[in-house]
């Protein structure tokens, strides 16, 4: 009797989060901590004054070894390896990573789960998918490009989450899958975000520590952005054409779609519209971020609700169940941001004047790339930057804890700061299609209920062709002399 061969799955996120975990722990034990010395650099910046804390290169010193040795469990609020999933949820603020993050994704999918839970946006959609069917080619590729715009002008990432949430079941009543919802709206930001003209949360940080004129080097990042824009909208297409499916109503009898479109379906449609109206002025016009936007989403959701609870199509405690299921839905990607984040506190966290296993390896990288000619110190600034933010994700962290050693690097090695500054978009935003430490990345694939290890099946080829790409660019960048 022959015992079939059963293929090989891919590791859930939280099963390699773990492993990376103790790999983290066995380094803060092997690999001596280090810290910098910072200051802070005031620019004007549109007629504003700004200041912002960099390093000072030169200031790098050792810890104690002693102090920074990571047991396997640690008490009084320190941290080792069994404190991990605590100390990473519990971490940050409420601006970011992780408990900001977390936060969010909780209460944008309790008020997704109000919003889905009144059948309204299932029944537009089956009202409006025979007069939409000709036009899904166009559809698609708008959604596109206007995403990767939003990634290049003000820095759209968490901010898919919710999008996902929005057009997941649009995607699905045309035949396509959770897949084409992440690609046309979180990997399109990040396209958008790496090749960015007028990012303020990455080129403007990043050419203002490394004293590069703000905003410079335009002409050339429009290229790029339309280049892999067009790339990604290629592949995008390409995929969503493949697994089309034909639209098909599997609902159970006197499901939504056997049901007329009623008055109360368009008094929750229009709330929902202007809802995302507001949301999209609060990004655009007040600079609202994970707080606001967070806030946003619950007004909207239990509007949304409460017009649904006067139309007697829900009741009160439907409203409450639904608001828990859609916060326990994408508690699982809750969860790896947390863990993700409790990583890198087990390597010292993210501080540049605390001592840190990151600090060293930033050290000890920025000492080994300025070894090489101009084109491989450029290629390795890249790798550096790609590599690093698997630990430091948030784009404008790792320009502040990045770019000023950077900047003298390329000094020293003949490149130009404005090539250093391209390294550093398209390590930081490219990568983060991919990498598991990315909230924005877990909190999208958590919305469409799609696994990280399902998604690297499907998406790192294309990877692996945005960072040949990138690789190019660099060489190019180098060989043109992009100032």
């Amino acid at each position: 009797m022959k015992l079939q061969k059963q293929s090989m799955a891919m590791p859930d996120a939280l099963v390699i989060l773990f492993f990376v975990g103790v790999l983290a722990a066995l380094a803060a034990w092997w690999v001596p901590a280090g810290s910098y010395e910072t200051q802070t650099v005031t620019r004007s910046v549109n007629g504003e004054t700004q200041q912002r804390s960099v390093i000072i290169p030169e200031s790098f010193r050792y810890a104690d070894e002693e102090s920074f040795q990571r047991p396997l469990f640690a008490e009084g609020g320190e941290i080792g390896l069994a404190n991990v999933p605590f100390e990473g949820l519990v971490s940050g603020s409420k601006w970011g990573a992780a408990i900001g993050v977390i936060a969010f994704i909780l209460v944008v999918g309790g008020a997704f789960g109000m919003i889905l839970k009144t059948t309204s946006v299932e029944r537009g959609i089956l009202a409006l998918i025979e007069k939409t069917r000709h036009f899904e080619l166009v559809f698609l590729t708008s959604m596109f490009l206007v995403f990767s715009l939003s990634g290049a002008i003000f820095g759209m990432g968490e901010e898919a989450i919710a999008f996902c949430l929005v057009l997941l079941p649009v995607m699905r009543s045309l035949g396509y899958d959770a897949v084409t919802t992440v690609l046309t709206t979180y990997v399109a930001t990040q396209i958008g975000f790496a090749t960015s003209w007028m990012n303020p949360f990455s080129v403007a940080i990043a050419q203002g520590i490394a004293e590069v004129p703000l905003l410079s080097g335009s002409g050339f990042r429009i290229i790029l952005w339309c280049v892999f824009t067009l790339f990604g909208l290629q592949f995008t297409l390409r995929y969503a054409r493949r697994i089309k499916q034909p639209v098909i109503n599997e609902r159970e009898p006197q499901s939504v779609s056997d049901k007329p479109f009623q008055p109360v379906d368009t008094a929750i449609l229009l709330t929902f519209l202007i809802g995302l109206g507001w949301v999209i002025w609060g990004v655009t016009q007040r600079q609202y971020y994970i707080p606001e936007i967070a806030a946003q989403f619950f007004v909207m959701g239990l509007a949304c609700g409460l017009i649904a609870v006067i139309g007697r199509r829900l009741s009160a405690n439907d409203l409450a169940q639904s608001f828990n299921q859609g916060a326990k839905d994408l508690l699982p990607a809750a969860l790896i941001v947390g863990f993700a984040k409790g990583i890198v506190l087990l390597l010292g966290g993210d501080d540049a004047t605390t001592p840190s296993v990151l600090n060293t390896v930033l050290h000890t990288a920025g000492n080994t790339i300025g070894e090489f000619s101009t084109v491989v110190s450029a290629s390795l600034m890249l790798v550096f930057q790609s590599v690093f933010n698997f630990f430091i994700a948030s784009g404008s962290g790792q320009a502040a804890l990045t770019m000023p050693l950077m900047a003298q690097l390329s000094d020293l090695a003949g490149v130009s700061r404005q090539t250093a500054v391209l390294a550093f978009q398209l390590g930081d935003g490219l990568t983060n299609i991919i990498i598991p430490t990315s909230a924005s990345l877990i909190g999208c694939l958590g919305a469409v209920k799609l696994d990280w290890g399902a998604w690297v099946k499907i998406i790192w080829k294309f990877q692996l062709g945005l960072m040949l790409m990138s690789l190019a660019a660099m060489i190019l960048a180098v060989t043109i002399g992009f100032s």
